[in-house]
């Protein structure tokens, strides 16, 4: 059998990883995307709580129930939500609510599961649905029509004793990071869509550093070369992707998303001197890549390789923390070579969550820009 030339096992590769581009995101190619997990044993403390309806009610207004800044929107229409009041009202048995408690602020319970229905009795309490008022609809005669304010007295007390069922978690071990959440809110999620891995860090570790990635992700730089807004956060997760490499790459071990699962938690508050310091790590290095690449940047073909991605990023972040900026003729050129290198190639073709393809890509990047 004839030997392969090499554009023949470029293609072999390329055509091995295609399909894998991040299904959310087809314009975006990351067969980390969809690596196996390495299984995690965890030791987790749960208890069930009967909470009565005006209690979570009461604790959704506090703050202390709460649904994270990104989550699932709310989707139910007033129908639904009418429906779902209805059968409190008629003293039916509902599906039980489950919650994390937060081991950084033990008077807080993160919502996994039982938004949709906790909102709904929130906005029936309040009064309002969607700007209008909440009056039951398609419900028995005796409650049709009517707000809460508008119920009985009975119906209003029977309202608020009825319970819902509550399962509450908490991770005991390990404790060196609360990596039981991310699993458990991926496994029990039961929307019609999938959570992204960004989706679920957003809802799992609401902070500081949550809120930079949402800004960083505005940059008018950023958008040049990524191009619209992710609908499932994939762009805020290369900008962490960045991060976490360029601060903590010596600690990197796959699988990638549990390593960026860690990265975040160890950050979720950043002081402001981190804020500042992860903020101009990522704006320096992207500003310079579109001043100099423009949206062909990363984009070894036609959709943008995020290991390419991560390795330019931390190459030239590396280099400008070392002189002034480089000249741009230099720079194109040096990154024009180092797509055509066989070594970056292979280390960004395949298998680009393992730990020596990582190690290699970002040597090479780190070293072809530190010369300019």
């Amino acid at each position: 059998m004839p030997k392969k030339s090499k554009v023949e096992e470029d293609q072999e590769l390329e055509a091995e990883i295609l399909p894998l581009a991040f299904e959310d995101d087809p314009d975006v190619l990351d067969d980390a995307a969809r690596e196996e997990h390495r299984s995690k044993a965890f030791t987790i403390s749960s208890y069930g709580a009967d909470y009565s309806v005006d209690m979570l009610v009461s604790r959704l207004r506090s703050g202390a129930f709460y649904v994270p800044d990104f989550q699932r929107a709310y989707v139910w229409n007033q129908r639904q939500a009418s429906r779902f009041v209805e059968s409190l009202l008629m003293g039916l048995p509902v599906p039980g609510i489950f919650m994390f408690k937060d081991p950084s602020s033990p008077s807080k319970h993160l919502i996994i599961d039982g938004q949709q229905r906790l909102k709904t009795l929130q906005l029936f309490y309040d009064g309002v649905f969607h700007e209008r008022k909440f009056r039951l609809l398609d419900v028995a005669d005796d409650w049709r029509g009517r707000t809460y304010q508008d119920l009985s007295e009975d119906d209003r007390q029977r309202l608020d004793d009825s319970i819902i069922h509550t399962i509450i978690f908490k991770q005991d071990q390990p404790k060196s990071d609360k990596s039981s959440v991310y699993e458990v809110f991926e496994r029990i999620n039961t929307g019609g869509v999938k959570l992204s891995a960004q989706e679920i860090r957003s809802c799992v570790s609401p902070g500081r550093f949550i809120n930079l990635l949402r800004d960083l992700n505005t940059n008018s730089a950023w958008r040049q070369i990524y191009g619209k807004q992710s609908a499932r956060l994939k762009d805020q997760e290369l900008i962490l992707r960045f991060l976490a490499m360029a601060l903590n790459s010596g600690e990197y071990k796959r699988p990638m998303r549990r390593f960026l699962d860690s990265f975040l938690d160890t950050n979720e508050n950043l002081t402001k001197a981190k804020e500042t310091e992860f903020r101009a790590l990522f704006e320096d290095a992207i500003e310079l890549v579109n001043e100099v690449l423009g949206s062909a940047a990363f984009r070894p073909e036609k959709q943008l390789n995020t290991a390419v991605f991560d390795a330019v990023m931390v190459g030239l972040s590396r280099r400008l923390a070392q002189k002034k900026k480089p000249n741009p003729a230099a720079l194109k050129k040096s990154y024009d070579n180092l797509l055509k290198s066989d070594d970056f190639r292979g280390a960004y073709l395949r298998s680009t969550a393992d730990e020596e393809q990582v190690r290699t890509r970002i040597k090479l990047a780190t070293g072809v820009f530190a010369g300019i």
